[in-house]
């Protein structure tokens, strides 16, 4: 029941990679277009217009897996900034809001999972997969 599933794993692997990715891409959609109940910011320059720019075009490149890890590392770097400059401030505990917490839950989740991506890869199914088996076909 506990063997290694290696098939598994690169299904799983890949499945968060799409998901997680695309659920990303919407929070930048919010900012930069106003769409799905966000507010569109005004200046792209802002700290929220560049927060939209890496959340939709971060959150694409992730996943379709092209420049998976230069890409998560970017985004993870932005994750752990805007926990701890948005939502460490304003609590200890990252579930809840107000006294109960800061609600930066979303941010450490992204912000871990985007180190993962980095980390490990975009995995089988994706561009960067594509593109190293063909560099390694090639090479034979």
């Amino acid at each position: 029941m506990f063997k290694d599933h290696a098939g598994l794993r690169a299904i799983t692997h890949n499945a968060l990679r799409i998901v997680a990715g695309f659920l990303f891409s919407l929070h930048g959609a919010q900012k930069l277009f106003g769409v799905l109940g966000g507010n569109q910011v005004g200046d792209l320059m802002s700290r929220m217009g560049i927060a939209g720019i890496l959340e939709f075009f971060g959150g694409l490149l992730i996943m379709v897996g092209l420049f998976t890890r230069p890409a998560a590392f970017l985004v993870a770097g932005q994750m752990a900034v805007a926990y701890f400059w948005v939502h460490a401030s304003q609590g200890f505990w990252p579930v809840g809001r107000g006294d109960a917490g800061n609600g930066g839950e979303l941010a450490a989740f992204y912000c871990f999972t985007w180190l993962f991506f980095w980390a490990h890869g975009a995995g089988k199914f994706s561009i960067d997969g594509c593109l190293a088996d063909r560099k390694a076909a090639s090479e034979e």
